[in-house]
């Protein structure tokens, strides 16, 4: 788990080492740079396999230099290829095995690849730069393109300049979302590469071509028996598990009341040489607590178990840390504890595993459920329907919602309502990126049910979950592997029936019967709470001074096509108990903390739309 930086850009050592310096917490065991011909690179490297000097990046193979961060989990694989292709291997990594392996095939070594990944290789003999990006984006790639001239980074900070503008297309979306969807970045000219994508710059000509070489294409539902299902998951989460457990140095797992961390846990467990350490976080508030089903699933499997309580006040000393680790504004509160857990996590381990990605693929959200109520709705003519949403809002009853949700056209509406709200705080909603970007799940599957997840695999799992376990693990050098992002997981689980995964609100139905190899079915059919914390309260009580001060008028104003007036009244009614606008107002207060801790207060707004 690293840092990667290359350029083609006339910059002196010292500028690009102090630039990676901001962000060495992605790699504190070496710094490393190199100039070659016009082309620089840097690399910050957090050491898991073959722990030698060594492997330190940048890395060469005759004509070819790589910058790269992340894991290769089949490298062992491939590497046994490579040996019978007649290449020679000096190190223990999966670094020289990936530059071999681009030797060997060009871009045809991505589909090979198992892993999470961002990677750019200077070809010297041809005098192009190839990248490329894991399949599920687990890994970020930030570029800025201008006229020929790239820098390519694993963070936005060290490609923020003097000169930089913020990009109102990226703020108008943010404001929906709480998060700036890729290809976009905040800034005007920087973007993120597309997962299951890869980018070719060429030197002599000063173009760039980007292809993608993994998506998910559309779908038809196998006829396979249920039993016969349940067996082929679970073999390939024991085989995706086994994968990540390869590392040369401490390694342990999260673990919550959920099914999906329990399951990866309990597969580790029976997998691991060694005991396997456990880490889960709670909180004062039942509401929001799991600690206590995370400690029962440890005593079952038999692990280390660390419990980290989460305080307000614990929670809320993370915000600095929250705006360093995420360069761009990031309104996903579960972030807070997420990093307070990573913290924590690094006094005993450098790896560990994660569930994420399981609610994804086996329908274990909750606006699964609120799907299947809209596919009831959609019986009513819309003709009939609108007329009565329309009224609904206008009497304000505070059932707003209801009556948006009336207006919708479609089951595909409605799925993208749900990921970027109803009620925007814009001024004019602007929702070409949605089309530009993400319309493929309207196509992806015929059941609704699989359009949705496609979609939350598409836009919510790369932009939000997949950001959230980046920032926040590296924020402590802590490298997370997540065994259901492992991409034969997730095409095996699209071609399933959906009510081998959801039928009657009962939601992961294969995980749970698997996971009842494990551990007694009562011990996990409780209600899921999700990572959360009580935000709605704080910014009443712990954050209101903050909140109050960040959010002033002068703020407010500041921000490119946003409603003023709307979010001061949903700042008012909120604060004195009327409504509930918890998440617009935190989208608000991180994006002023961004604005002044990374960007400097005169900082230009561009309305190029992109």
């Amino acid at each position: 788990m690293c840092g990667i930086y290359m350029t083609n850009l006339p910059v002196t050592e010292e500028n690009v080492r102090g630039r990676m310096k901001e962000i060495d917490f992605r790699g504190p065991d070496n710094l490393g740079y190199q100039k070659v011909n016009s082309i620089t690179m840097s690399h910050l490297r957090l050491s898991i396999l073959d722990l030698e000097s060594r492997s330190n990046q940048p890395f060469r193979y005759e004509h070819l230099h790589i910058v790269f961060n992340g894991e290769i989990y089949n490298f062992l694989d491939i590497k046994e290829e490579l040996i019978a292709k007649g290449y020679t291997f000096d190190t223990t990594s999966d670094t020289e095995v990936l530059i071999k392996g681009y030797d060997a095939w060009g871009k045809d070594l991505l589909p090979r690849l198992n892993g999470m990944f961002a990677f750019s290789i200077y070809d010297e003999s041809k005098k192009e730069i190839f990248s490329a990006r894991d399949r599920l984006g687990v890994k970020p790639f930030f570029y800025y393109w201008h006229e020929g001239n790239f820098e390519i980074c694993s963070q936005l900070r060290p490609l923020i300049k003097a000169d930089s503008k913020i990009s109102e297309e990226a703020v108008s979306i943010y404001l929906d979302c709480g998060y700036v969807p890729s290809p976009l970045s905040i800034i005007e000219n920087v973007y993120k590469l597309r997962p299951g994508n890869f980018m070719i710059i060429n030197l002599n000509t000063g173009e760039k071509s980007i292809k993608e070489y993994w998506g998910l294409e559309p779908v038809v539902e196998r006829n396979v028996s249920y039993e016969d299902a349940r067996e082929e998951i679970h073999q390939l989460l024991n085989d995706a598990v086994k994968i990540r457990l390869h590392a040369d140095v401490s390694l342990g797992s999260f673990l919550s009341g959920g099914v999906d961390s329990a399951l990866v846990t309990a597969i580790a467990a029976k997998n691991s040489p060694t005991k396997i350490k456990t880490f889960s976080i709670g909180f004062d508030d039942p509401r929001y607590d799991e600690s206590q089903a995370a400690a029962e699933y440890a005593k079952i499997l038999g692990t280390e178990h660390t419990e980290i309580m989460c305080s307000p006040k614990d929670a809320l000393q993370m915000l600095p840390l929250l705006v360093k680790a995420y360069d761009e504004p990031f309104a996903d509160s579960s972030a807070l504890p997420s990093l307070l857990l990573n913290k924590v996590t690094k006094q005993h381990v450098t790896v560990a595993l994660s569930g994420d990605g399981g609610d994804e693929s086996f329908l274990g959200y909750n606006h699964f459920d609120s799907l299947q109520k809209f596919i009831k709705i959609e019986r009513i003519p819309f003709w009939m329907r609108k007329p009565v949403g329309i009224i609904i809002n206008q009497l304000g009853t505070g059932k707003k919602t209801i009556g948006h949700i009336l207006k919708l056209r479609s089951v595909e509406d409605f799925i993208i309502r749900k990921f970027i709200g109803y009620d925007s705080l814009q001024k004019r909603r602007k929702l070409k990126w949605v089309d530009l970007y993400y319309s493929k799940f309207k196509g992806s599957a015929s059941s609704p049910l699989q359009k949705m997840a496609d979609l939350n695999i598409d836009l919510w799992l790369e932009n939000d979950s997949n950001t959230k376990v980046d920032r926040a693990s590296m924020a402590s050098s802590v490298e997370v592997r997540s065994p259901f992002l492992d991409y034969r997981i997730v095409e095996a689980a699209r071609r399933l029936p959906t009510n081998y995964r959801y039928k009657d609100g009962d939601r992961k139905i294969i995980l749970k019967d698997i996971l009842e190899d494990y551990m007694p079915r009562e011990t996990f059919t409780r209600p899921k709470k999700g990572f959360s914390i009580p935000l709605k309260s704080w910014i009443r009580t712990e954050l209101k001074e903050d909140i109050l001060e960040a959010l002033s008028s002068d703020f407010l104003e500041r921000v490119p096509n946003l409603n003023v007036v709307r979010a001061k009244r949903q700042l008012k009614n909120h604060m004195s108990g009327k409504a509930n606008h918890t998440f617009n107002l935190w989208k608000l207060f991180v994006l002023s903390k961004w604005m002044h801790h990374v960007m400097p207060q005169k900082a230009e707004i561009s309305d190029k739309i992109g």
